[in-house]
């Protein structure tokens, strides 16, 4: 595999994004995102599903194009959790209860062994989960449906479970929504949510599951969209230098891959253009860039990402950072 010192200013830019597509076979679409944008993950979601011999077979030929054409290999990701964030349904593919029915550690095994031995067959090597928010209780969470419970350490303990199991069976496992949305009411979906939280708040209730999750050596954890107006009152976690780089890379010690959430999301897409998005983004400390749906905002940001990795030595350490941070995933998770 190419070493990152070799990659072109295109391949460089193009391992910082994680992007969706529309079909259920490898089509144009996917052959430029490949190809042309070098792409360092794929995210799957429904409309890109149909049966399981389909979707190995879609796999295997994303993989194929991108050994191919010289690239290293792709993220290849989905949200399955579980319950109502489930991907691959019945009855072609094995479903799950929500994260909220399971009561204790046996529970999470068996629950996360299947998932992931799921997901490892068809040639899903990466799973936006576990959830580690928590809801305080009183609040009528937006997450209610999708958390373990409202106590912080019994999240920490089962989505501890959670990522073992899967990394164990080679899928790299996402903990989110950092540093935790559960005490939300408006779904970032449609707009941003704001918390005027403080750093000890956080602290002491939500960043509890966030570090069992790095004990357990997980791969990835997902930023929100959420603007916590005490800690930042400019930016949403995702764009935030202040809680994307000072608090969970500096202040906490987290060493694995950072990424966004979703860039189409109506928090984002309502308040930045993707220029500004992409310049926070870089300058925050965040690996992967995450747009799930087809249009001219991957290109858009590809290009841009190309333009601002060049513009300073500073931007320009950054990216090889998270370069080194990226294949030393894949390589860990697909190559070895």
């Amino acid at each position: 595999m190419t070493p990152i010192q070799q990659f072109s200013t295109a391949q460089a830019a193009g391992q910082r994004l994680m992007v969706g597509f529309d079909g259920t076979g490898f089509n144009n679409d996917l052959k430029f995102l490949i190809e042309e944008i070098k792409a360092g993950g794929i995210i799957l979601f429904s409309q890109n599903i149909e049966t399981p011999a389909q979707l190995t077979t879609l796999c295997s030929d994303i993989q194929k194009c991108a050994l191919a054409c010289g690239q290293p290999p792709l993220f290849i990701a989905i949200d399955q959790e579980g319950g109502t964030v489930a991907r691959l349904k019945a009855p072609h593919f094995k479903e799950f209860p929500g994260i909220p029915a399971l009561k204790n550690e046996s529970d999470a095994i068996w629950f996360a062994r299947d998932m992931a031995a799921q997901l490892s067959g068809l040639g899903i090597n990466m799973n936006m989960a576990p959830v580690m928010d928590v809801a305080p209780a009183g609040i009528d969470s937006i997450m209610e449906k999708r958390i373990f419970g409202k106590d912080p350490h019994h999240v920490a303990d089962m989505g501890r479970i959670i990522i073992q199991q899967h990394q164990h069976r080679r899928v790299m496992a996402v903990a989110k929504h950092f540093p935790g949305i559960g005490r939300t009411t408006l779904d970032s979906h449609l707009d941003m949510p704001e918390l005027a939280v403080t750093a000890d708040d956080l602290a002491s209730f939500d960043l509890i599951p966030f570090y069992a999750a790095m004990d357990a050596e997980v791969s990835g954890i997902m930023l929100s969209h959420i603007r916590y107006t005490k800690i930042d009152p400019q930016w949403p976690a995702s764009l935030s230098p202040a809680i994307a780089g000072d608090l969970l890379r500096r202040k906490m010690g987290y060493t694995g891959l950072v990424m966004t959430d979703d860039l189409d999301m109506g928090a984002i897409q309502n308040h930045y253009d993707t220029d500004t998005a992409i310049r926070q983004i870089l300058a925050a400390d965040v690996d992967l860039t995450l747009i799930c749906h087809k249009g001219p905002r991957i290109e858009n940001a590809f290009h841009e990402i190309e333009k601002h990795i060049t513009d300073s030595e500073v931007l320009n350490d950054k990216n090889k950072a998270s370069l080194n941070r990226i294949m030393a995933c894949k390589k860990k998770f697909i190559l070895s």
